[in-house]
């Protein structure tokens, strides 16, 4: 594991995008049973000043590509908050940012670990750190926190969902059993 930037990013963010992705086909498939547009669920939130499923998938998929620039040295991709997506959007983005991580070459993430970024948050405020401690402190947190709100909001909307849903990624690593 030579290659931690790299190794903690994209190798990281991939099997949970698919995973995410699996739970979004879970969902439309709870809707389509229940006679309802797929649609319905991406307004879905779990509180009045959170963000809706939509926003979620958003949030997830622009962390994985904004770590994935910053630590290979690209350029940061912009995010659209105006931007609606319905449930196929957020499937095609899913799919194109798992597409995106997966043709970046791991060479390029050399020295991302001591790499500085710096991430405006709004006005005079910057978050400021080197890559290993970005990628540590903000963007694992940052994805794993949307995606983990975009399950939570499926399964609060009564899409049936199990831990083994959003960890579909281990099935290579369980052993035994009956």
């Amino acid at each position: 594991m030579n290659n931690v930037a790299y190794t903690f990013s994209v190798e990281a963010f991939v099997p949970v995008l698919k995973s995410l992705a699996h739970i979004l086909d879970k969902g439309a498939e709870h809707a389509r049973a229940a006679n309802t547009d797929p649609d319905t669920l991406a307004d879905a939130r779990l509180a009045p000043d959170m963000f809706p499923l939509s926003k979620q998938v958003q949030f997830a998929c622009h962390q994985a590509r904004e770590a994935s620039a910053c630590l290979s040295g690209g350029e940061r991709p912009k995010l659209d908050l105006d931007a609606t997506l319905n449930f196929h959007a957020m499937k095609l983005l899913v799919a194109e940012t798992i597409e995106s991580l997966e043709s970046t070459r791991a060479k390029s993430f050399e020295g991302g670990e001591t790499r500085e970024i710096a991430i405006p948050l709004g006005g005079s405020v910057t978050f400021e750190a080197d890559g290993l401690h970005y990628l540590r402190d903000w963007a694992l947190g940052h994805f794993y926190f949307h995606v983990v709100t975009a399950y939570d909001i499926l399964r609060h909307k009564g899409v049936e969902l199990g831990k083994r849903d959003f960890m579909t990624h281990v099935g290579p690593y369980i052993r035994g059993g009956a």
